[in-house]
């Protein structure tokens, strides 16, 4: 398998700790290395950006940010708001990721969500704030805790690629369902976020 170009340094330890307790992500670590960086910018913009690639493939959530990049240089919800369901159109956005993300936009407007303090409030204080907003899940909330929050123990288990790739990885007949995913990954705190980079980064690199 080929390492990532820009291997993340920071999933070094975390990732050795979680090997050292679990042989089968040892083995696949040292066939695919350390996942790459990844981040996202906190905020509206990183949230609006979870919501944009929600259900649909990575290509086509790609080409989609493209298109509001072009038509927002700056992604902000003052922006957002001024152009309207026309513009969201424009960028291909279906009419209820329109509607989400104008809602999103609205509530940062109105201080119905403060971003800021999202940063001091726990894991589970963070994700009642985002579930709370139209359009923004269980998923939504996790992998903005994983990625623009950068939480260390944070497990999405509801998300597809990790269940298979959990099932390759651990060599279970079936992919395990969200909860039997999220009872497995249990193990793994609190590490937790480091193991699901991983599985994605295995997921992408073992051909399932």
């Amino acid at each position: 398998m080929t390492p990532p170009a820009d291997p993340d340094p920071s999933l070094a330890e975390p990732l050795q700790t979680l090997a050292a307790g679990d042989r089968d992500i040892a083995r696949a670590l040292e066939l695919c290395g350390l996942p790459p960086r990844r981040a996202l910018a906190r905020g509206f913009s990183g949230l609006a950006r979870i919501v944009v690639s929600q259900q649909v493939s990575t290509a086509s959530a790609a080409a989609i940010l493209g298109r509001l990049e072009e038509l927002f240089p700056e992604f902000v919800p003052a922006a957002v708001l001024a152009g309207g369901s026309p513009a969201l159109r424009a960028a291909g956005l279906s009419r209820p990721k329109i509607r989400y993300l104008l809602a999103l936009a609205q509530a940062q407007e109105t201080g119905r969500i403060d971003f800021a303090a999202l940063e001091h409030l726990t894991d589970e204080e963070v994700l009642e704030r985002l579930t709370g907003l139209p359009g923004i899940g269980r998923w939504s909330a996790e992998i903005y805790l994983l990625f623009a929050l950068g939480r260390p123990d944070v497990f999405p288990a509801g998300d597809r690629a990790l269940q298979v790739a959990a099932g390759k990885l651990k060599g279970l007949p079936a992919a395990p369902g969200g909860e039997a995913l999220r009872a497995l990954a249990d193990g793994w705190r609190p590490q937790r976020s480091a193991a699901a980079r991983f599985l994605w980064h295995f997921y992408r690199h073992a051909g399932i």
